[in-house]
């Protein structure tokens, strides 16, 4: 059950990293957010990055939340899985 658990996380945090990396891609390529890869894209990552962005401050137009976002999830992911 542990090895069960301990993959589950691996691969909810992949899919997370990778929708947070594809989010602020698709902020280069369509700033507006029109189109429905970036619609997903929002609605899966901002209950992450939202809290994220209340709490670090913005530097100019860079948004600190995705980097401090992938640095927690990797840092919980390994924190969780040595656990298990």
């Amino acid at each position: 059950m542990n090895e069960f658990l301990a993959r589950f996380i691996e691969v909810l945090s992949t899919v997370f990293y990778f929708a947070i990396l594809g989010r602020v891609i698709m902020s280069w390529i369509s700033p507006g957010g029109g189109d429905q890869l970036s619609t997903i894209l929002y609605q899966v990552t901002e209950p992450i990055l939202g809290p994220l962005r209340k709490v670090l401050p913005r530097l100019g137009m860079l948004d600190l939340s995705p980097i401090a976002a992938l640095l927690i999830l990797t840092f919980l992911r390994q924190f969780l899985v040595s656990v298990l």
